[in-house]
């Protein structure tokens, strides 16, 4: 056809091919662009996806962290607390002699201090001295007792002067017991020119040496007693219903995460100090418990005594920052019977 003579059969044929070219071309276009928007709806899709499973996986993990904060209460505001002991004199004197460094661990009937004795082991000679001065005038009194009470009865005395000898004798009795009682107690002021430890502890917070003169119910260093560590830990009021004595308590200090040990729940406080001054002064005495926000219907933070269980893994210093979890009774109960299965 494309080979004969007429013309206008030339040019059909001529723009039919065309236009089958150009539907050819517009064919794969078309398809070329329904691949790419599939492909981008597909992408979408995918990320829609993903996005919403990361959402339902971070809220069923919020919602079971929120149950288990609720079934088992657990707070990072907490602080290892011990009773310090207040080391002072009981008498006035230059220091001689310092046995014990500062931050030194010392058992019970260790010696500490040491005060100069030389005057107490004075006064200790001179009680003595009056002590056997008022036995010798008891002793003169009772034999003039006896030789009264011989006048007496040959009538040759009167009856007065039979009662002064007894009454000088009773006298006498009073002055060995005063002179006894000032021995005793010369003989305590000089044991107490020796300071022996109280308890078992850590001297902390030292700073008296050699010379040094004291006076009686001054302190001079601080004890923390290591065998009264516990902790106080503050939990919500919203917690507190799940918080019973007797409870095990899983307890963490600051920079010991791998390395936990266990308390046992003693008793919660019944009250703390409020400060916005409507009880006046009423509950001055009571535990500060700063909020930890602002906000509006806060709760309030109340403190827990745990008691510390056996030897802990690191050592304990007054003031440590711990995270503390109440275990659930269930816990509790396989912890007991546990426990009470070892040998």
């Amino acid at each position: 056809m494309a080979g004969g003579g007429d013309s206008r059969v030339h040019r059909s044929v001529t723009l039919r091919l065309a236009f089958a070219a150009f539907l050819h071309r517009l064919g794969r276009f078309v398809c070329v662009l329904d691949w790419h928007l599939l492909s981008a709806m597909k992408g979408k899709i995918i990320k829609y996806a993903v996005t919403l499973i990361v959402v339902a996986l971070a809220a069923s993990a919020a919602l079971t962290l929120y149950r288990l904060y609720l079934a088992s209460p657990w707070t990072r505001d907490g602080q290892v607390r011990a009773n310090v002991v207040g080391i002072a004199p009981r008498i006035s004197g230059p220091v001689v002699h310092v046995a014990v460094h500062d931050n030194q661990q010392v058992k019970t009937g260790d010696l500490l201090f040491e005060i100069d004795p030389t005057d107490f082991a004075a006064q200790v000679d001179v009680a003595n001295g009056q002590l056997l001065n008022a036995e010798a005038n008891l002793k003169q009194r009772d034999q003039e007792v006896g030789r009264q009470s011989d006048l007496y009865q040959r009538k040759v005395s009167s009856h007065q002067e039979y009662q002064n000898a007894q009454d000088a004798y009773q006298a006498g009795q009073a002055q060995v017991t005063s002179a006894k009682a000032n021995l005793e107690l010369a003989k305590l002021n000089l044991g107490y020119t020796k300071l022996l430890a109280p308890v078992d502890g850590y001297i902390t917070n030292m700073n008296t040496s050699a010379g040094t003169w004291v006076s009686a119910g001054q302190q001079l260093t601080a004890l923390v007693d290591t065998n009264s560590f516990w902790i106080a830990a503050y939990f919500k009021e919203t917690q507190l219903p799940g918080i019973q004595p007797g409870q095990k308590a899983r307890i963490t200090l600051m920079g010991y995460r791998r390395q936990p040990f266990t308390g046992t729940v003693r008793s919660i406080g019944w009250g703390i100090f409020v400060q916005d001054g409507s009880s006046a002064s009423g509950t001055h005495m009571l535990p500060s418990v700063n909020p930890t926000i602002d906000w509006i219907r806060l709760p309030q933070r109340f403190p827990v005594r745990i008691q510390v269980e056996g030897q802990t893994p690191v050592p304990l210093r007054i003031g440590q920052t711990v995270s503390v979890a109440v275990m659930p009774e269930s816990q509790n109960g396989h912890i007991h019977s546990s426990q009470s299965a070892q040998p």
